[in-house]
């Protein structure tokens, strides 16, 4: 084989440039026997079509299908180019400048219409330059131009001939040339070779070894120049390092078969028969390809895909045209247009062009009644369609607006409306997108909203902090369960273990274990002084409202209680002890009357006061009774006497002390549980907290 026993190395490079989009197009197919490179730039600006890669496409296409080095085979595929980019010019003029090279490996021709140039290289040395055809070629062939202003004079862009011309199309098609081993092909458009001088190009070529740095270098040069606005630019390299060598060929033996041929074809007389026969042949398989492809298409056009319709149009229509059939060429070319009438809406509905997709259905509705595989109701329903669409597409903005205000719950609303729309339209692309927004929006208002409940369980949790530093248990148990159910309901798992030990360290404190082997008094004892705490602050408060030293009768009267209820526990009583065997001290300015003891309410009297404070006639073991009492009289020395159960006298006394009634034996008081069994009723007040 032919690419076998030669080596052909290729590369190419191809950039926008400084502009968005590149509209320039390089493809290359190296086959057993030969190979085609193109070249195309691509002169519109056709936002939806690239006229360049187009055009090598169907280049290409038919070279395949059939490989040959044939000048008329050539040309032939350059104008079924040419023909391609008129039909497709709908909305704008479609046009290129195309060069097309073909080798055996051996030989090569080249083709050109525009101005994409081929340099071949020998040696070093220029071997072969293409003409443009351009006015600045025109000018520089009549000598009015010197041959170094061509690759910048200001007409090298006006262009007399290229494709998609819409007048006579001329390219130019080469014969063939030989090629030598170690030639260089450069193929390049406009944006390379009129910022790269001659003189460059040969250094860049001598500078490299292979083509992808000959095309590396070239890109360098270009871009060094620094220009403000860079052009499209493509250059490809085809290394030739070794040709294919073909044997010398017989020339007598050649003759000598010809010879011989003509005369059997000239006896048999069937030798333009034959020929015949095969064309025939090959027509009647054009007219079935041309059949079919049509029934294909109006199977797809009946079933609403238009895309493939649009393709099984083509290919019957290029049958027809092949077949030289003008009547069902024109039918075919009107299916063929509606098609792409309706393929182009839906293209227009995917990118958001509402108001060209309509155009485009409108234009396909007003041909539709003539061809039957085209249903009007079909298209005017992709016309409401569109517009339904359209109008989902507002709505989706009014929710990110929303959205992008941080109003997340009025967004969710608008899309929820616009899924609505999205599944009554059929647009399952709208309805995904939807859902998008709708999960990404329900996301936020769920992270807010467990925010705001964990802001709140933390505030619980401070409070309930608060009262168990204040030693209100109950309290700070209430805000820790609230604070706990609060964090189960955001899954805050670590929260409410924190919060059921801070529960159980509030309880503890608030249920006291009772020590093992404590009598009945002293449990009583210890179960008041820890509820009476708070007591202890309003008895003070009482006490210093008497404007002086008005606690003492109070403090006897709870040693006194204490010491009963020590007595009958089994402890001795002496020195006015209180439940939790701490003595009792005199309180002064609203002082605690004693550890734990609650005192009950006193008055302030400045005449006669009776503030007999009384515990009630505790009985202890010895059947003693404890009776208290004080009284003033204008400031006169008041005493409080307690008979206790060893007959021990207790008096406090005060000039001038404000008397204060009081009831003895409520539950901060340690005797408030303790009355001897023999005699219950004696304890008038002991449990009167």
């Amino acid at each position: 084989m032919r690419k076998e026993n030669s080596d052909f190395k290729t590369a190419f490079v191809s950039e926008a440039g400084s502009h968005f989009d590149n509209r320039d197009y390089f493809a290359f197919v190296e086959l057993d026997d030969m190979a085609c490179y193109v070249i195309a730039d691509g002169l519109d600006l056709d936002k939806e079509v690239r006229s360049a890669q187009m055009a090598v496409e169907v280049i290409l296409e038919n070279f395949m299908e059939k490989p040959s080095m044939s000048r008329r085979k050539i040309r032939q595929d350059l104008e079924a180019a040419h023909e391609w980019l008129k039909f497709e010019s709908r909305r704008v003029r479609l046009k290129a400048s195309v060069l097309v090279v073909v080798t055996d490996y051996t030989r090569m021709v080249w083709a050109t219409c525009g101005n994409a140039r081929l340099y071949q290289f020998r040696g070093g040395r220029v071997n072969l330059r293409s003409k443009d055809q351009s006015l600045t070629q025109l000018m520089l062939d009549q000598g009015r131009l010197a041959e170094d202003r061509n690759h910048n004079h200001e007409e090298r862009g006006n262009l007399l001939n290229y494709m998609g011309r819409p007048d006579r199309f001329e390219p130019y098609v080469s014969d063939k040339m030989p090629l030598s081993d170690g030639d260089v092909l450069l193929l390049a458009t406009q944006g390379v070779w009129e910022q790269v001088d001659l003189p460059e190009m040969l250094d860049a070529l001598a500078e490299a070894s292979d083509p992808e740095s000959l095309t590396d270098t070239l890109e360098e040069v270009v871009l060094s120049k620094q220009q403000k606005s860079v052009s499209n630019y493509t250059a490809a390299a085809v290394y030739v390092n070794k040709t294919f060598t073909e044997k010398p060929k017989n020339i007598k033996k050649w003759i000598l078969r010809g010879a011989m041929l003509l005369l059997t074809l000239a006896i048999a007389g069937g030798g333009v028969w034959y020929v015949k026969a095969k064309q025939a042949e090959k027509l009647a398989q054009t007219a079935v390809l041309m059949v079919e492809s049509e029934e294909d298409g109006d199977r797809y056009a009946s079933a609403g895909d238009y895309a493939k319709a649009l393709k099984s149009y083509s290919e019957a229509k290029n049958a027809a045209s092949k077949l030289k059939d003008k009547l069902h060429f024109q039918l075919l070319r009107g299916k063929q247009q509606v098609a792409q009438f309706l393929s182009d809406g839906d293209g227009y509905v995917q990118d958001g062009s509402y108001d060209m997709a309509v155009d485009s259905y409108n234009d396909a509705l007003k041909q539709a009644d003539k061809y039957k595989p085209f249903k009007a109701e079909d298209i005017k329903a992709r016309i409401e369609r569109a517009g339904a669409i359209e109008a989902l597409s507002e709505v989706i903005k009014e929710g990110d607006k929303l959205f992008q205000g941080q109003d997340y719950n009025g967004a969710l609303e608008v899309y929820l409306k616009a899924k609505k729309a999205a599944i009554e339209a059929e647009y399952e692309s709208g309805q995904k997108k939807v859902e998008e927004k709708i999960e990404q929006t329900q996301s936020k208002i769920d992270n807010i909203y467990k925010e705001t409940r964990t802001l709140k369980a933390d505030n619980l949790e401070k409070k309930g902090d608060r009262s168990l530093a204040a030693m209100d248990y109950a309290a700070a148990i209430e805000s820790y369960k609230l604070a706990q159910e609060i964090y189960q309901e955001i899954d805050k798992l670590e929260r409410v273990l924190a919060m059921e030990r801070k529960i159980s360290q509030a309880d503890e404190k608030l249920h006291p274990a009772v020590p093992a082997g404590a009598s009945s008094g002293e449990a009583a004892g210890a179960g008041g002084n820890a509820a009476g705490y708070v007591n202890q602050q309003q008895q003070a408060a009482a006490g210093s409202a008497g404007g002086g030293q008005a606690g003492a009768s109070q403090q006897a009267s709870s040693a006194a209680a204490g010491s009963s209820a020590k007595e009958q526990s089994g402890t001795p009583s002496g020195g006015g002890e209180d439940a939790a065997g701490t003595t009792s001290g005199n309180g002064k300015a609203g002082g605690n009357g004693t550890n734990g003891g609650n005192a009950g309410s006193g008055k302030t009297s400045g005449n006669d006061g009776d503030g007999g404070n009384k515990a009630g006639g505790n009985t202890g073991d010895g059947g003693n009774k404890t009776d208290t009492g004080a009284k003033a009289d204008n400031g006169a020395d008041g005493k409080d006497n307690a008979d206790t159960g060893d007959g021990d006298t207790s008096n406090t006394g005060t000039d001038g002390t404000s008397n204060t009634d009081a009831e003895a034996g409520s539950a901060g008081n340690g005797a408030a549980n303790g009355a001897s069994p023999a005699d219950p009723s004696s304890s008038k007040g002991g449990n009167a907290s």
